[in-house]
């Protein structure tokens, strides 16, 4: 700011600030800064106001100046100001403009004046506009602008890819993805996205493998994240580990994302001294890579090793964060560890002011309901500051089922089938729990109540990689093309199992 000053004297006194093209300069340079500090704004507010007849570049200059500060009033005013002087507003006008929108009805007006004005044929404002319209949750008015598009090029195919996919509306999605004329490594990497963050982790590795021979598609660093998460979800080493080769065979930047996703990788596939090494390579690790290292160690059943790892970053790292603690209560869970959880639920707070959420009583719960301290646990589910959710109460039934709290689980069965009443695993643990004390008319009273709400049993499912292809096996499924020789295998398993010693089958209720 200080050089934009001096700047800004030496025109003066040079008898420069006369010049329309150095004024807009300056303007140009005093917005673009804005984001960082609002008084840029004002002093690019006082430029603009110097300006005898500022043209349709000062505007937007000043319209993205408002826009970074998330100042929409303010940039509409302008916009009214504007066209009230008799300038006409281009492209770029509109482009900032609707970004900025967070009203869907002031959305609709702006689309309006894009007709009025001629620029509904920019595929870059078109895009600008179905994205808000999907930020807003508006598929059905996204999809109409998409229709109405003229010049739809790659941009606004994946703003529309995009919107489908952060609406969970996957299926959409991909039927756009199949119709695009042309794809490129954006609208690739936003489908493989869309799958991960919708969960249709198998979908998004089918579709790396088919972007695999594009030979005009570049596989970046974002990309290759959303790989790796879909890697990890399903326990595709292969896959994942092929993304890591690759990686260095081409020698992509290891930025701190990729980085973190590849020890969240690893550490998801069991291979955790992969994870580490991966770790001890980095050179800068921010908070979201000790995080991902410490719940990795926690999850394969390295506890000390991630409250170790916690307390070094305590002494030489980034200061931790909320989700840091859920791996540290994580790296808790075991019944050695479980007063340890306690002193660090309140170090939380009284050390880094970091008031606990949901999650780190989620945990607590968890972990006193797991080692049979199942009254603790209910005692502070009764002291949260804020209400249990379905998956507190369900690790609290789970405790009571494991320990014999009958009278408890059947107090907290209750609540969470009227809490959720559609996740059928609620009833399941429920009825478990009666039959382990013979009480079968309450299990056929479950049964009952779960035909009475139509309550569907998600069926099970698993993954399984051999050769670098992902096998993905539903229970009762007979859609594989393999699945008489599946069943014959299982069959036989069952009578082997059941001849030995090695395993007792239990009776199952669902």
């Amino acid at each position: 700011m200080e050089h934009l000053n001096q700047i800004h004297a030496h025109t003066i006194t040079q008898g420069l600030s006369r010049f329309t093209y150095i004024a807009s300069k300056l303007l140009a340079f005093s917005a673009s800064l804005s984001s960082s500090n609002s008084g840029h704004l004002g002093y690019a507010q006082k430029l603009f106001d110097q300006i005898t007849t500022p043209n349709v570049f000062d505007f937007n200059s000043m319209l993205m100046g408002f826009s970074k500060i998330s100042n929409f009033e303010k940039g509409l005013s302008l916009y009214t100001k504007m066209r009230r002087i008799g300038v006409d507003p281009n492209s770029r006008t509109f482009t900032v403009l609707v970004k900025a929108c967070f009203v869907v009805s002031l959305l609709g007006q702006l689309h309006g004046q894009i007709v009025r004005f001629g620029h509904c044929s920019d595929a870059y404002v078109t895009s600008s506009v179905i994205s808000t319209y999907s930020k807003f949750g508006s598929m059905e008015l996204a999809r109409r602008v998409f229709d109405q598009s003229v010049d739809k090029n790659v941009v606004c195919w994946t703003s529309l890819l995009s919107g489908y996919c952060n609406n969970g509306l996957i299926s959409e999605a991909r039927q756009v993805f199949d119709e695009m004329p042309m794809r490129n490594d954006v609208s690739y990497s936003a489908m493989v996205s869309g799958y991960v963050r919708n969960n249709c982790f198998y979908e998004a590795i089918e579709l790396f493998r088919e972007l695999k021979t594009c030979s005009n598609v570049n596989l970046k660093g974002s990309l290759l994240v959303s790989v790796l998460n879909a890697c990890g979800s399903v326990g595709a080493f292969q896959e994942g580990k092929w993304v890591h080769l690759f990686i260095d065979k081409i020698g992509i930047e290891y930025e701190l994302e990729l980085s973190t996703a590849l020890i969240d990788f690893y550490a998801k596939c069991g291979f955790i001294r992969d994870a580490q090494e991966v770790f001890d390579k980095m050179g800068y690790k921010d908070v979201t890579a000790w995080t991902a290292m410490i719940v990795g160690l926690a999850v394969n059943g390295e506890n000390y090793l991630g409250l170790e790892l916690f307390r070094e970053m305590e002494e030489k790292g980034p200061k931790p964060n909320a989700v840091t603690f859920i791996g540290v209560l994580t790296a808790c869970n075991h019944e050695t560890l479980v007063d340890k959880a306690w002193l660090f639920l309140g170090r939380m707070f009284k050390v880094y002011r970091i008031s606990p959420e949901i999650e780190h009583y989620g945990c607590m719960v968890d972990l006193l309901a797991r080692s049979g301290r199942v009254k603790e646990a209910e005692m502070l589910i009764k002291h949260m500051p804020m209400k249990p959710d379905g998956a507190i109460w369900g690790s609290m039934l789970k405790g009571c089922l494991v320990h014999g709290y009958v009278e408890l689980g059947e107090m907290v069965g209750k609540v969470l089938i009227e809490l959720e009443p559609k996740h059928s695993g609620r009833y399941v643990v429920l009825a478990n729990m009666y039959a382990t004390i013979g009480s079968w008319e309450e299990v056929i009273r479950v049964r009952k109540m779960m035909k009475e709400r139509d309550v569907v049993t998600i069926s099970g499912w698993s993954f399984i990689e051999i050769s670098g292809v992902v096998h993905k096996f539903i229970a009762d499924d007979k859609s594989h093309s393999q699945s008489r020789n599946i069943y014959c295998v299982l069959d036989q398993l069952k009578r082997e199992l059941k001849s030995s010693s090695i395993a007792q089958f239990s009776t199952m209720y669902f």
